[in-house]
């Protein structure tokens, strides 16, 4: 067998290769330019923040894969969150019975994207930015921009702010996590459905494959894991704030298009996706370390993503050709 080139085409075709790329000149460039930034406590730090955006871009890339798109997610975790804060709080509920609760809300929530886009037949795009919409409302309409605070429960805490040995509870919970959705999406057959109907939609329903239902969960993995994520962000805060959240679904979205997932559907990267969460924290990690004006970190994360899109679309075009 004639050995291939490795050529710079060969490597935009190597699914999720750009991301570990660019996360090994991103540290060289940060261990030159910071002081601390290979510091074990701040690796820990990078690593525990990556658990949020980590955990969102796993359900994530289950949606890209299908060819959809979720925006409702950031504002999902901001309201699991509360409601598993007011539960708690304001309704003295059991802690425990609270966290289930919460997950059976991100999984309604994505009963209702799913059953927007997948049985309506509304695009994504539309249907979740008018979910987003209404769950900031919500947040807004409950609250009155006013946090909840006062949420030093351990039985609540101890799942973000507690460890096993060295190895903090969220890192636990995050590689757990992916232990079950990539078994899932690459043991199961309704991974390979979600793949196949993200390359072709009507040759899936021509095989048998039931579309609508299988978007449908999609979406609910998708509720469920921010539901999740939005327990850890106040169990680490030990409050519910209004803006919990917010902007969590462009880190999202970046992450797995980053780590490999083509946005044109019909692949996945669940490995990539995880670096690519890491790598979105570590640039925000970096940015504080360097000193920059926190209203600039939305301008580089923006630049961030328009790369990722811009890598993405000659990956595909490769891959195809």
């Amino acid at each position: 067998m004639k050995k291939q080139r490795l050529t710079f085409k060969n490597i935009l075709s190597m699914n999720g290769m750009g991301v570990l790329i660019a996360f090994i000149i991103l540290c060289i460039m940060l261990s030159i330019f910071t002081s601390n930034f290979l510091s074990v406590g701040n690796i820990m730090v990078v690593l525990r923040q990556s658990v949020w955006v980590g955990i969102i871009s796993i359900g994530m890339t289950f949606i890209i894969a299908t060819g959809e798109i979720d925006l409702s997610i950031g504002s999902l975790i901001g309201f699991a969150g509360m409601c598993c804060a007011a539960m708690i709080q304001n309704y003295q509920m059991n802690i425990y019975l609270a966290m289930i609760l919460t997950l059976v809300i991100g999984a309604a929530v994505g009963v209702v994207n799913g059953f927007l886009s997948a049985r309506l037949g509304i695009a994504s795009f539309i249907a979740t930015l008018a979910t987003q919409q209404i769950l900031r409302g919500l947040i807004y309409v409950y609250t009155r921009g006013i946090p909840i605070y006062g949420l030093n429960y351990r039985e609540l805490t101890s799942i973000a702010q507690g460890y096993v040995g060295f190895v903090p509870v969220p890192i636990i919970i995050l590689a757990v996590v992916s232990a079950i959705f990539w078994y899932i999406l690459y043991r199961t057959k309704f991974g390979r459905n979600v793949i196949t109907i993200g390359s072709n939609r009507d040759a899936a329903k021509l095989v048998g494959i039931n579309v609508e239902t299988t978007k449908l969960k999609v979406y609910i993995i998708m509720g469920v894991l921010g539901a999740i994520s939005g327990m850890l962000l106040v169990a680490r805060s030990e409050a519910a704030v209004v803006e919990a959240g917010s902007g969590y679904e462009t880190d999202a979205i970046a992450a797995v298009v980053i780590g490999g997932t083509s946005m044109a559907g019909g692949s996945a990267n669940l490995l990539g996706c995880l670096l690519g969460a890491v790598l979105m924290t570590t640039i925000r990690n970096g940015l504080n370390l360097m000193k920059v004006d926190s209203s600039w970190h939305q301008v580089v994360i923006g630049i961030v993503i328009i790369l990722a899109l811009i890598f993405d679309k000659f990956a595909h075009r490769n891959t195809s050709n």
